[in-house]
């Protein structure tokens, strides 16, 4: 059990910098597109699901 956390908390924080990495590359290659926002929003959503919250750009929240 210690184990699986572990491994899910090194390993969806990675994952979801190279799905924004690869977001921003093909981003600058192509342009914005529907795969590169669903990139970065499958990202947010992993790291808010499993790992630490985003932070509010004021701190209000």
């Amino acid at each position: 059990m210690a184990r699986k956390m572990i491994l899910t908390a090194v390993l969806v924080p990675l994952g979801a910098a190279g799905a924004r990495k690869l977001s921003e590359r093909i981003e600058r290659k192509r342009g914005a597109n529907r795969l590169t926002r669903m990139l970065r929003q499958g990202a947010d959503t992993a790291q808010t699901v499993f790992g630490r919250k985003k932070r509010s750009r004021f701190g209000f929240r």
